[in-house]
């Protein structure tokens, strides 16, 4: 079977965000400092056990049980080892292309805009909101692995998304639309009924015209967002717009957890 050679969307890696090396030294401290001693603990342990039921009850050695159970163990940490590489290979291309769009993101101050990451919404999280003069958006990023060569095309359709031609399995337009009605039922009961535009963000894919009107949804290049924007009649006042942010920053702040 031929494995198909992919690379990252992105160009370029992200900017290094705020406490990202403390970030860092957090994870190693859990590794080195706690998790490897406390496994290597584990293991000495069980041995001690074992040898010590062996003198206790005068058992003759049964290297064949053990080899056999070692050999078992063995094969399950290798299929456990294989997919958790997998998975933190998606993890860790997920989370460039989130701090990618992030930081595009940041220009959208100048214009006025609030910009949140990482909402809590429920049992999910929507990527980003801006809440500014032109209206509110909740953005859910996807970075999927692009071939090395040839087309990176994303077809939107009303069945769902194909990457050159591979419907993605989780449809982004349904968790775009179910985030955007969620922060827009959250501001309502804040006091703030404005709608809010789902937007689907594609790092590095070409996204290929569709009705974007029809579906509800805007799916787009992340550096078309502004131009996408900039048609967009500025419908809230400097006030409104405050409003709205300090009350999502006040439930996000109420959320997080030292």
């Amino acid at each position: 079977m031929t494995i198909e050679r992919t690379k990252s969307p992105l160009k370029s890696a992200p900017l290094r965000v705020a406490g990202e090396s403390l970030e860092r030294q957090i994870e190693d401290l859990k590794h080195d400092e706690a998790l490897a001693p406390v496994m290597l603990a584990i293991a000495l342990i069980v041995l001690a056990a074992l040898e010590w039921s062996r003198h206790l009850l005068r058992v003759d050695p049964a290297p064949w049980v053990f080899t056999a159970a070692a050999l078992g163990a063995v094969g399950y940490a290798a299929w456990k080892w294989r997919r958790a590489v997998r998975s933190v290979k998606a993890l860790k291309l997920g989370l460039a292309g989130e701090r990618a769009v992030a930081q595009y993101l940041e220009w959208f101050r100048a214009k006025g805009f609030f910009v949140f990451h990482d909402v809590p919404s429920g049992d999910a999280n929507i990527d980003h909101v801006l809440i500014g003069p032109r209206g509110l958006y909740a953005i859910e990023t996807k970075t999927i692995a692009k071939p090395t060569r040839g087309d990176c095309k994303i077809t939107v359709a009303a069945d769902g998304i194909r990457a050159n031609g591979r419907v993605l399995e989780r449809n982004p337009i349904v968790q775009a639309k179910a985030q955007a009605r969620w922060l827009h039922n959250f501001l309502r009961e804040a006091g703030y009924a404005q709608y809010v535009q789902p937007v689907v963000v594609f790092p590095g894919w070409y996204v290929e015209r569709f009705d974007m009107k029809a579906l509800g949804v805007w799916v787009l290049e992340p550096k078309a967002l502004d131009a996408f924007i900039e048609q967009e009649p500025e419908s809230l006042t400097h006030d409104q717009v405050r409003s709205a942010a300090l009350a999502l920053s006040s439930y996000i702040r109420s959320q997080s957890r030292l």
